[in-house]
Order: C-alpha cells, then structure tokens, then sequence
C-alpha cells in the first residue's frame, strides 16, 4: 500500500483577521479600465466662490486621496496593535498512512488533532508599544497632510476662480472698447461722408475696430480656457452630451478690500499653523519611536500561552480521542544575531536625523514663502490703490479728446491714442484686483490659515 497523506491545517489570529478588514485586497481591485465611471453632476446655472470651495472640498481628487491615505493608516494602526491583544489561533490535523509505519500497538492507520491556543506578549524590550506609539504619530501626520492638502488644493480652486472672473472682466474691457472703437468708426464714416474729414481717417478708424477684434477673440478664448482650469480643481468631471456647451453664470467680482498684514506677526503664525510642519515634527517622533522598535531585538521576548487540545493517537482506536488543556510560558532571545539589529537601529537612528533635517529645511521654505507672499501683497496692494486714479484719469482724458474731435481742435489720432490709454488702464486695473486677491488667499496659505468659508463652516 502507498503512503498517502492529507493535512487540514487553518490558522484564525485577531491580527489577521482585523487587518482583512481594514486593508484592501490589491489582487481582487478592478483594473483602471473597469472602474465604475464617476458620479455625473448637472452643470450648475450659478456658481459662486462658497459653492465652488465646499464643492472642491468633497470632490477635488487630491483631497480624496489624502482621506484615503489616513484609512490606510488606520489599517496599520490596527494591524501594529493587535501584538498588544492575546492572539487566538486554531489548527486542525488529519493523517491517512499505511498501517505498517505506525509506531503504536495496535496499528492504525488515521490519526487526527485539534487545538486552539492563545498567546499574548508579555515582554519585547519596548519594541511592541513603540510600534503603536510609532503608528499613531504616522496616523496624526497623515491628518495634518490632509489640512495641507486641503489648503493648497482650496488655494487652487480660488485660483482658478478668481482667473475666471479675471478673464470674464477682461471680455468686458475688450467689447467695451470695441464698442467705442466702432461709435468713432460711425462718427468718422458720418463726418467723411459730409466732406469733413479725409478718407485717410476713415480707412484707420476702419483699422482700429479690426485690430480690437483680436483680443476680444482671445479674452474669450482665456475665459473657456479658465474655465476648464477650475473645473480640474473642482474634480467636476461631468462631461455628458448636454453639458459639453453649458457654461454656468459665475457670481461675483474681484474687488479689491485693503487688508493689513504685519511680517513678524505672519512668521509667527506661520510657525504655529502650517500643517505641512506639523506634520513632520510627528513623523520625527514616530521615527524617534522607531529606534526604539529596532533597538529592542537586543532583548528577549516573553510571551504566555494556554490552549486546549484534542487528539486521536497512533495507538487507539479511531473512534476514541484524548483531549486536555495547557498553559505555559515561552522566550526567545537572539544573543548574537551577526550584528543585524546594530545595523538596523544604525539605520533607524539615520533616518531620524534626515527627518530632522527635512523638519529644518522646511521651516527655512515655510520662511521664504511667507516672506515671498508678504512682498507680493505689498506689491499687490500698492498696483489695485494705483490703477484705481489711472481708470478715473483715462476715463475723462477718452471724454476731453472726443469733446475736442466734435468741435475739431484735435486729430483722429488723439481720441484712439486716448482710448487705447483707457483700454490699458482698465486691463491693468482688473489685473492689479485679481493679484491683489490672489496674493491675499497666498499669504493666508503661507501663514496657515485655512480658507476662510471652511472657517466660516466651523
């Protein structure tokens, strides 16, 4: 007779069974290509700034993926905990062998075991409770990740916002100025047909109105274009056949309300709120907890079992079983490793001064921006209060020169010079206000403030 063997062997531990739970299954995800397609969202009629931020607050793909990153950490966190919880295995046996290789009297040819069994660590040199102190901080860095993301991700979309409104003000400034171009066109056609003026005059008012065309054609291009933009900030990725030419009334202006911001004062919120340093200062406590974790496999383990078993022996009959409990205690200790765990607290040691490093470098680039943000506030500022007398300066300039080309003391040339000074001013004034509202929402970033409606929603 052959020897044939078969062996039922499963193994149930808390550890495994909350990590199943919390992690998931990569071999068992759909492919990219057949992901289920994203929730479509009509286009909306109106859209305001709020709508868009608490918008992008819930759909915008990097603030997603954040979230995503601290329920991977949970999952660690339980899988890393589960060593400090007794540990319940059950294991289960059965044997079919030739009867002429028993070792017991009478023969048998079956044999048969069950046990179930708990462990629970006692003693690992610290390496245990540092591990879960470790993956707490890594949890607390992750969700300081998440309010940098969402700063720099909100700062994007009132980015794009504002250059929304920007290249809609700048369409306006463009028909506006076609408009008066082609009132003097009519003008003029009606003077030279009335023999006052020559046909020289006519042919280069002709000749402004087609050159105003071209950038109206490309203010109207930069707003599509703006569009988009916010739209990719947004995470909107509605793309339905009847939404393709919907574009939604965007409400609001980019005004310019003076703000007063002291640099001491920002570099000291900058160092008590900015998310991204925080964030660091927990990944070098959750690296300082790692040297711990590694330097203590120079240390024994203790841990504590008990269990019950039964079993069927090689010497009974198959029906009859024996069965019991046992407790005990069980120890390892690697006296001499070949210098492993030296190596590896050497590396884990080495890692946490490069964090301390990184934590070093960042404040000297938190430093820098905020400083870079605070200038360009100034800046900002001082162009929105400039452009403002340049309009109202222009604006009466385009008014003298027409009054004197009705009353013919000046030349054609002085009213388009005039209206070209007034198109320029009015550009660089929408200009100056959409920098000066960036540079805000920059400098609020810089110091760590977060946006203000989601301060409103608190």
């Amino acid at each position: 007779m052959k020897l044939a063997r078969h062996y039922f062997s499963p193994v149930v531990s808390l550890a495994a069974l909350s990590l199943a739970c919390t992690a998931p299954d990569l071999r068992s995800a759909p492919a990219a290509a057949t992901l289920p397609p994203p929730k479509q969202q009509p286009v909306p009629d109106a859209l305001d700034l709020k709508t868009a931020i608490t918008y992008a607050l819930e759909n915008n793909f990097a603030i997603r993926q954040a979230r995503e990153r601290i329920r991977q950490q949970d999952g660690v966190v339980v899988e890393v905990s589960a060593r400090t919880i007794p540990n319940v295995g059950a294991s289960a046996s059965y044997q079919l062998n030739d009867k002429e290789i028993s070792a017991g009297f009478p023969a048998s040819d079956q044999a048969w075991q069950i046990s179930l069994t708990a462990t629970q660590t006692i003693y690992a040199g610290g390496g245990v409770q540092s591990s879960v102190r470790s993956s707490k901080l890594a949890r607390e860095a992750a969700m300081l990740e998440l309010q940098a993301v969402i700063n720099e991700s909100l700062l994007q979309v009132r980015t794009s916002f504002y250059s929304v409104l920007l290249a809609r003000e700048r369409i306006t400034v463009q028909e506006s100025n076609l408009e008066l171009l082609q009132q003097q066109l009519k003008t003029t056609s009606d003077r030279f047909e009335a023999g006052t003026v020559s046909s020289f005059e006519k042919l280069r008012a002709e000749v402004a109105v087609a050159n105003a065309k071209a950038p109206l054609i490309a203010a109207r291009n930069d707003y599509r274009l703006a569009v988009e933009s916010l739209r990719q900030a947004l995470g909107f990725t509605t793309n339905t056949p009847e939404s393709l030419r919907k574009v939604p009334e965007f409400v609001g202006t980019l005004a310019f309300t003076p703000q007063t911001y002291d640099l001491q004062a920002s570099f000291e919120a900058a160092r008590a709120n900015r998310p991204d340093l925080e964030r660091i200062a927990r990944l070098a406590d959750a690296r300082g907890e790692a040297v711990v974790s590694a330097r203590s496999a120079f240390y024994p383990t203790v841990a504590a079992f008990g269990g019950w078993t039964l079993r069927k022996g090689a010497t009974d009959r198959f029906g009859d079983s024996n069965n019991g409990w046992l407790v005990g205690v069980q120890s390892q200790w690697d006296i001499f490793d070949g210098k492993a765990t030296a190596g590896r607290v050497a590396q884990a040691k080495s890692q946490l001064e490069q964090i301390k490093l990184t934590l070093t470098e960042a404040q000297l680039a938190v430093e820098i921006e905020v400083r870079r943000a605070h200038s360009r506030w100034q800046e900002a500022t001082e162009l929105a209060e400039a452009s403002q007398k340049v309009v109202e300066q222009a604006t009466e300039a385009v008014r003298l020169a027409n009054a004197r080309y009705s009353a013919g003391t000046s030349t054609q040339l002085d009213v388009l010079a005039a209206q070209v000074d007034l198109t320029t001013a009015r550009t660089n004034q929408i200009l100056a206000f959409y920098n000066y509202n960036v540079a805000i929402a920059s400098l609020r970033k810089a110091i760590g403030k977060a946006d203000e409606y989601v301060t409103e929603a608190r």
